[in-house]
Parts: C-alpha cells; structure tokens; sequence
C-alpha cells in the first residue's frame, strides 16, 4: 500500500522537471488540436449557412420567374378568349358558331397542355437548381466523416 508520502512524491514529480515539459508538450497539441476542431467546425457551419442562402436565392429568383410566366401566360389566355369572343359573336350561322368555338377549344387545351408542360419542366429544373448547393454540403459532410472515421 502506498504511502502518502509515496503519493505526494509522486505529483510532484508529475509536475516537475522533465515531465512538466512531456506534460505541457501534450497539453499544448491537445489545445491545438481542439482549436483546429473548432475552427473546422465553424467554417463547416458558416459554409452551410452559405448553402442555405444561396439555395434560398435560387428559389426565390426562380418562383418570381414561374409567377411572371403564369401571368404572362392568363394574359394570353385573356385576350385569346376575348379575340375568340368577338369571333364567335361575328358567326353568320350556327354551323360556323360550331365550327369556330370548336377550333377555339382545341387551340386553348393545347395551349394549356403546352404551358403545363412548360411549367413542370420549370418547376423540375428549378428543384435540381435550388438543392444544388445544399446537395454539395451533404457531399462535403459525407467527405468529413470518412476522414474522421
């Protein structure tokens, strides 16, 4: 059983000589070595907030885009129906009524498939371009934990 004198020798020694220095020595990279960790995860998360910004830029520059076509496209669509109007009401018979809102319907449904199409395209591309950046910190993350693990 070891004495309290054994013990008390013992300390000092742990904090004398050479082992303050092996001591400080590792106490020192272990600090360097926390300071690095925080310092990679502060840049980690200033890069995902980065991320995060662009991504919501992306969003908002293409929603305006999709809201100007979808107004650009009832203004159309208005003044299509408006020329069809004044069409239908020059009709000299009813087979012509017939005639000219029938082609009327068929231009309008497909111009509404063709804008349909146009805007799911969008909407698509516009899904891949807004988590693009926050696709590239995921990749970034999955690189970090392969190298710690």
């Amino acid at each position: 059983m070891e004495t309290i004198h054994s013990i008390t020798e013992k300390t000092k020694a742990l904090f004398t000589g050479a082992n303050t220095a092996e001591f400080n020595e590792q106490a020192k990279g272990a600090m360097e070595k926390s300071a690095k960790m925080a310092e990679d995860f502060v840049a980690f998360g200033k890069g995902n907030v980065e991320a995060l910004v662009e991504s919501s830029k992306i969003a908002a520059k293409n929603v305006e885009a999709l809201g100007q076509e979808a107004a650009d496209y009832a203004k159309t669509s208005f003044e299509s129906a408006t020329e069809a109007a004044k069409t239908l009401a020059a009709a000299k018979s009813p087979t012509e009524f017939m005639k000219l809102q029938s082609d009327y319907a068929r231009t309008a449904f497909d111009a509404m498939i063709a804008e349909g199409s146009r805007s799911t395209e969008r909407m698509l591309k516009m899904f891949g371009e807004f988590a693009q950046p926050i696709s590239n910190r995921v990749a970034v993350a999955t690189d970090k934990m392969k190298i710690s693990a």
